[in-house]
């Protein structure tokens, strides 16, 4: 399997191992990581931080093996909105720094190519939300509103 932006081969990164029940040592009942994915949600974390919260103080490693749902399932059950998914995000927040930082430093053509590419990872990603119904499809990705939606 290759790179999309560049000429290498890459390597496999690491799989989890394909485990289908909760371990034994997981103390919180599935209601309680429910209440813990909530309360952490609602400070504002995003779903992977909850998540990274939930593994390192809470020694819960897996919170769709112990519930049977995802955070965001949990979250959308519950009442939570999303506006747009979060690696979506992400990437935008991306673009708009890297637009900065290319309108501060008009001569520094590594950062330009490297909006190019986020640019095109956005536009992919928002093709494949519109055919799977993540987001309108009326939705348009544009540098100006991806600062207003970030910030």
């Amino acid at each position: 399997m290759s790179r999309i932006h560049s000429r290498r081969k890459g390597i496999s990164g690491s799989r989890k191992p394909m485990v289908k029940e909760s371990p034994k040592w997981v103390q919180q009942s599935p209601e309680e990581i429910e209440e813990l994915v909530m309360k952490l949600a609602g400070e504002g974390m995003t779903t992977a931080k909850v998540g990274l919260v939930l593994r390192d103080q809470y020694a819960v490693p897996n919170v769709r093996l112990v519930t049977g749902k995802t955070i965001r399932e949990i979250c959308v059950k519950r009442g939570m909105k999303f506006e747009l998914p979060e690696d979506l995000q992400s990437l935008m927040k991306r673009a708009v720094q890297l637009s900065g930082h290319t309108k501060a430093n008009p001569k520094d053509l590594h950062n330009a190519r490297g909006l190019q590419l986020v640019e095109s990872k956005i536009r992919r990603l928002v093709k494949y939300y519109k055919r799977e119904g993540v987001i309108p499809v009326s939705w348009n990705y544009s540098l100006d509103t991806a600062a207003l939606q970030v910030e």
